[in-house]
């Protein structure tokens, strides 16, 4: 292989560990989650979004959850918990991560509010929650951290 080649495989494969490195770590499963927390001494964020429908859901991860200053501040703080209800047919989940999302929703959100944050300790108890807000990355870490 040239050198060109190489190099181009190189900064090809530097990019796709950077964007792994930034990406959010969500967990789908409450138990894991609670696992994780646990181990690290993390509080857990339950987010009730519904991603292809829901247009604060859709602000709130573009602003919020996708941004790196916030995952640099909420790694070491949160374990990040996804109970996504899309309506659309192609993005359709399992029926078994269907059923935990619906699980979650009858303990954590009984009235069906989307986006819907829950701040929760290792053990489950609710310490806070929110929904969307138009506000910087840092506030609402601030905030979700004040639970």
């Amino acid at each position: 292989m040239d050198n060109k080649k190489w190099f181009a495989l190189l900064v090809i494969g530097c990019i796709l560990f950077c964007q792994n490195l930034m990406a959010q770590d969500w967990q789908i499963d409450f138990d894991e989650a609670q696992d994780l927390a646990q181990k690290n001494n993390k509080n857990i964020v339950l987010v009730f979004q519904g991603s292809d429908w829901c247009a604060p859901c859709i602000k709130l991860d573009r602003e919020i959850w996708s941004s790196s200053e916030f995952q640099d501040l909420a790694k070491d703080r949160f374990v990040m918990l996804k109970a996504d209800f899309p309506r659309r047919k192609k993005n359709q989940l399992p029926e078994a991560q269907e059923a935990r999302n619906k699980s979650l929703a009858a303990k954590y959100n009984p009235n069906g509010y989307f986006p819907y944050v829950v701040v929760l300790n290792s053990s489950g108890k609710v310490l806070g929650q929110t929904g969307y807000e138009k506000t910087s990355p840092k506030a609402y870490f601030n905030k979700l951290n004040s639970f």
